[in-house]
């Protein structure tokens, strides 16, 4: 018989998204942050569910920057989405050193909980939780990140809270 070690909670989670997108476009830039905010088409104001406690999560950069997020976003030195994608916030990161992709990695939100996912980023993604250490971040694939935790974005990084 072969014993195998117990394995511990990876952190990883597997949400289907065939068919899925946000029912929001992109319309307004907060010119002094980059940020982007969304809403809702007049013909889909109604069908858009809203929820008046929606999970907010503070994601405090390296550079300084803080910024208050929910739902799904982008984050990068210039964010953009595919063709098709449609997402709350578009958060650009200053990084002189050019080490950030111009789109790193994608947000969102599952059961209270911040994931992350890498999107093919040329420098990685690694998670490092209070409780389990450092994780290297496999390209798309989301990693849930509890508050306190740290991303690395290559040579910047973000503490969500």
């Amino acid at each position: 018989m072969i014993e195998r070690p117990a394995r511990r909670n990876s952190g990883v989670i597997s949400i289907p998204v065939d068919g899925f997108r946000a029912a929001v476009a992109i319309e307004a830039t907060d010119a002094a942050g980059g940020e982007f905010f969304a809403t809702a088409p007049p013909e889909l104001r109604e069908q858009v569910p809203t929820t008046p406690a929606a999970t907010r999560f503070v994601l405090t950069f390296s550079t300084g920057e803080t910024r208050t997020v929910f739902g799904s976003g982008l984050i990068g030195r210039r964010p953009l989405p595919q063709p098709g994608e449609v997402f709350d916030h578009l958060v650009q990161i200053a990084d002189r050193s050019l080490s950030v992709s111009k789109t790193h990695v994608e947000f969102g939100e599952h059961d209270g909980t911040l994931w992350i996912a890498d999107r093919f980023s040329g420098n990685g993604t690694i998670v490092r939780r209070l409780d389990d250490g450092a994780m290297r971040c496999e390209p798309g694939r989301r990693y849930l990140v509890p508050r306190g935790s740290r991303v690395e974005l290559a040579e910047q990084f973000f503490i969500v809270s």
